[in-house]
């Protein structure tokens, strides 16, 4: 039955039950709001289940200012949601519902039964228990506006009138569970403008494929990867890095042409490099890659400069000099990288640590503290764990998550301009603009809450 635009029916939609769709349906219906959720798939929190690698990072322990450090240039926009609504907040409403939390020495938070269904099923019982309506297999295909505000849906099974609507639709990343990019679309229809799409925290691939290849599946422990604005081979090798620059790390800024610069751990993949630095660094790099070639380096020993490493060289070479050169390496990096090491830097594998030349252990010592690759190009979008860019912050009241443009619209999570750093901060950012989401839009039919 088509919506009669004359007049505003007593209903709130929320688009998409994912985190932030699941936390505003429920703040508007515990607010006294009837609250119709629509979910594409067959099911409620897809992505949410797959977080954290199907444990939940729900959220971290850093305090406000650490968290807004860690969503960038557009970080505090969220200050006005955490006011509202942060993590003491979600972890309570959770162990009201049986799920209790741990925290990790690294700070971030999970279920104490790592396992994301545990809450999952916490939120279903949330909306349950507010008498929330959820219809699923529903894909919205427009928001519905008359004279200036937002007065219904229509859906591939029919229209639903509504006096606000939440969009919660998600981002473009993993797809297959509905994350397919449609609140894009749906807010640019209505005059929003989309900041670029990008893939955040994503793989990076590689120029040099035949080398990735043959050291797959290798895992690097507390080395420094430095992403540079030029090419591998015009990397300076007089400019050492010896600290950490790049988003949510506090300093000054890193000298040109660095991008950013991490210490932690990385995997070594067949198309390139993944891992935690690895994707914490991909946003600036594929940002930077717009503009011209980017690199990296790895130091495989980032807590000595060269002149120490080369005298521990010099000092193994000196002491075992009659064990192979291939020996003696295995204690310096995994196995699996000692024969493509050695070919990267000319050596014979089977040298006699005796007959290592000088030219030779420099040019080992130089791949030991830069070893470099030329970026290509990130995994596509749906590799992705997160979806940069979205609805501009600049059409979006930080205080409510209101559309600026259009009346009784709100938006909330992934769909909005505002991506984080791995740790818990996506999904707190997801959870507290949710929250603000459906407590705004319950006001258009409860007014002020209590």
């Amino acid at each position: 039955m088509p919506v009669d635009r004359n007049r505003i029916t007593e209903q709130i939609i929320v688009i998409g039950a994912g985190a932030s769709g699941l936390m505003a349906a429920a703040r508007a219906a515990e607010l006294g709001a009837p609250v119709l959720l629509l979910e594409k798939t067959e099911r409620p929190g897809n992505k949410l289940r797959l977080s954290g690698g199907s444990g939940c990072n729900l959220t971290n322990a850093g305090d406000p200012e650490d968290f807004v450090a860690m969503y960038g240039s557009n970080g505090p926009f969220l200050y006005g949601a955490f006011r509202q609504f942060f993590r003491d907040d979600l972890l309570a409403l959770l162990s009201r519902y049986g799920v209790e939390t741990e925290n990790r020495p690294d700070g971030r938070i999970f279920p104490a039964s790592n396992r994301a269904d545990d809450v999952v099923r916490a939120l279903e019982r949330h909306i349950s228990e507010h008498g929330i309506r959820l219809i699923s297999r529903t894909r919205v295909t427009a928001i519905q506006v008359a004279r200036g505000r937002v007065v219904g849906v229509q859906t591939d099974a029919g229209e639903y009138p509504a006096a606000a609507v939440a969009l919660a639709a998600g981002g473009a990343t993993y797809p297959e569970t509905g994350s397919t990019g449609d609140g894009y679309g749906l807010a640019s229809s209505l005059g929003h403008t989309i900041v670029r799409l990008r893939p955040a925290l994503v793989p990076l691939m590689v120029r040099e494929a035949g080398f990735a290849r043959s050291v797959q599946g290798v895992s690097l422990r507390h080395v420094r990867i430095t992403s540079y604005r030029c090419s591998a081979r015009e990397i300076d090798p007089s400019l050492v890095i010896s600290r950490d620059y790049g988003r949510g790390i506090a300093g000054r800024k890193p000298p040109r042409p660095v991008i950013e610069s991490r210490t932690g751990d990385m995997l070594m993949t067949h198309f390139g490099i993944s891992g935690p630095i690895t994707l914490l660094m991909s946003l600036a790099i594929v940002d930077a890659s717009e503009s011209g070639p980017v690199s990296i380096s790895i130091d495989f020993f980032p807590g000595l400069d060269e002149g120490q490493l080369r005298r521990r060289l010099q000092g193994d070479f000196d002491r075992h000099g009659k064990r192979g050169i291939r020996h003696l390496l295995d204690g310096l990096v995994p196995h699996k990288m000692v024969d493509p090491l050695l070919q990267l830097t000319v050596i014979p594998t089977d040298r006699m640590g005796s007959q290592v030349t000088a030219e030779e252990r420099d040019r080992l010592l130089s791949s030991l503290k830069s070893l470099r690759f030329n970026v290509q190009d990130p995994l596509p979008m749906a590799f992705a764990m997160v979806t940069a860019g979205g609805v501009s912050l600049d059409e979006i009241d930080p205080q409510t998550m209101a559309s600026r443009l259009v009346k009784g619209l709100f938006f909330c999570g992934e769909v909005i301009d505002v991506d984080g750093g791995s740790g818990g901060y996506n999904l707190q950012a997801a959870f507290s603009t949710g929250y603000v989401a459906g407590e705004h839009a319950s006001r258009t039919l409860v007014g002020k809450p209590k």
